[in-house]
């Protein structure tokens, strides 16, 4: 599946997700629940991965904890906040950044309209 694939099944999932369940709930609901809806369409997901970081030659694994990585291509960060801060953005740039990855999705569940809680962030590499 490539990034783009992926990045359609997870924003239709989300979508989905919004609609049954509605804004405001934990981030972990949205989490459980985007899983099992990529699931069910048969898409590759795991939650709550522990991304190593290097630094200065040496691994920690205490880098970070992706909330969803869907088939191995995109990295998922899900909030569930009244509005989105630029901060939450760099925050996803640097997960891709120390993943090696290029695309991840910005999705808060806080948004009345699922449509403006989904943020697209592409890494240069």
């Amino acid at each position: 599946m490539t990034e783009n694939e992926a990045a359609t099944a997870i924003v239709d999932a989300a979508y989905h997700v919004h609609k049954g369940l509605g804004p405001g709930l934990l981030e972990t609901v949205y989490e459980v629940s985007v899983a099992h809806e990529l699931r069910k369409r048969g898409v590759r997901v795991v939650r709550q991965v522990a991304v190593p970081i290097v630094y200065d030659g040496v691994a920690f694994e205490e880098g970070f904890r992706a909330d969803l990585i869907v088939e191995d291509v995109v990295i998922v960060e899900l909030k569930s906040v009244e509005r989105l801060l630029p901060v939450h953005s760099k925050q996803l740039l640097t997960y891709l950044r120390l993943a090696n990855m290029r695309l991840g999705l910005l999705i808060n569940f806080g948004e009345s309209l699922i449509k403006d809680g989904i943020v697209r962030i592409a890494n240069g590499m």
